[in-house]
């Protein structure tokens, strides 16, 4: 492995390292240097409100910790909310380009905001918790939980594509590596994405990314909750869970093709996984949540 430190530190954000005003995380295509794909975690005292002005962006407002209310020209959204990201799927809200949401929290929270420049404005829309789409993929060791939430194919954006994926302790995820840095018509679509990640009770991951070229990106991290990992390019996996502790990570994808969709290509060198699965089961602990809002 050649992984540098500078290709370390480039990629892999750790906590606090990508802050800026009033987000502990922000990464935009201008820090990330790519086009489109963006994310901000924003952290709202009790009583706190904050404007989000989206620009050329359109933007999921989602809830990581607490509720809060977005305030859209003509719509406001009343956002339930979860306790945690471990504990269940939250309902969020869609925000278009070329607007201002006003995002303000009684009891106070954290929330992704999640963003792709894009040229489409679409309307301002609620996201219901009881219809995001919950995914069970895998089998045995390499069981996961996907909560589809803006999957290409569930809910409707000009190029986001969103996604959380939780990973019982012990198991692998994003395996087979698989990558989608290329443009090859049916097969694989071309998406730079943002990994974010939540490690249940303090806990500590890894993630992976190799190159699928020479000079690719290269960078094996130990991630922590409040980290991310950008990947430009490259087969990324496997996303491994602590035992003990579950793995939480948002999914946060754009790219310059004319379909929004996810296309993607294993590793050659690992596709051979998927062919165990039939004969697994999923692991019991999964799902680690239904679709109920925290109470």
């Amino acid at each position: 492995m050649t992984t540098t430190s500078d290709e370390q530190q480039r990629y892999h954000l750790r906590a606090g390292h990508a802050a800026s005003g009033p987000y502990v995380l922000d990464i935009d295509p201008e820090r990330a240097g790519w086009e489109r794909s963006s994310l901000r975690v924003l952290e709202l005292e009790p009583g706190g409100v904050h404007t989000l002005v989206t620009g050329e962006s359109e933007w999921i407002v989602l809830p990581l910790s607490g509720g809060c209310t977005v305030r859209t020209p003509g719509e406001i959204f009343e956002l339930r909310g979860r306790n945690h990201v471990f504990g269940a799927v939250t309902d969020f809200a869609y925000v278009p380009r070329d607007a201002r949401a006003q995002i303000a929290s009684g009891a106070g929270g954290r929330f992704a905001l999640a963003g792709a420049k894009c040229e489409r404005r679409l309307p301002a829309r609620y996201g219901p918790a009881p219809e995001v789409p919950v995914e069970l993929r895998g089998a045995g060791t390499c069981s996961r939980q996907v909560n589809n939430f803006a999957a290409a194919d569930t809910f409707d954006c000009d190029r986001l594509i969103a996604v959380e994926v939780l990973t019982p302790g012990g198991n692998w995820s994003s395996y087979p590596p698989h990558k989608h840095d290329e443009h090859h018509p049916g097969a694989e679509s071309v998406l730079e994405e943002i990994y974010y990640f939540e490690v249940e009770d303090d806990g500590l991951g890894y993630h992976r990314v190799s190159p699928s070229r020479k000079g690719g990106t290269d960078v094996l991290a130990e991630v922590a909750t409040g980290d991310a990992v950008l990947i430009p390019d490259g087969w990324h996996g496997p996303s491994i869970a602590p035992p003990g502790r579950t793995l939480y990570y948002l999914n946060v994808m754009a790219g310059p093709g004319e379909q929004r969709e996810w296309l993607i290509r294993d590793h050659p060198d690992h596709r051979w996984i998927r062919d165990t699965w039939p004969g697994q089961s999923v692991d019991p602990r999964l799902p680690l949540h239904g679709r109920e809002a925290a109470r």
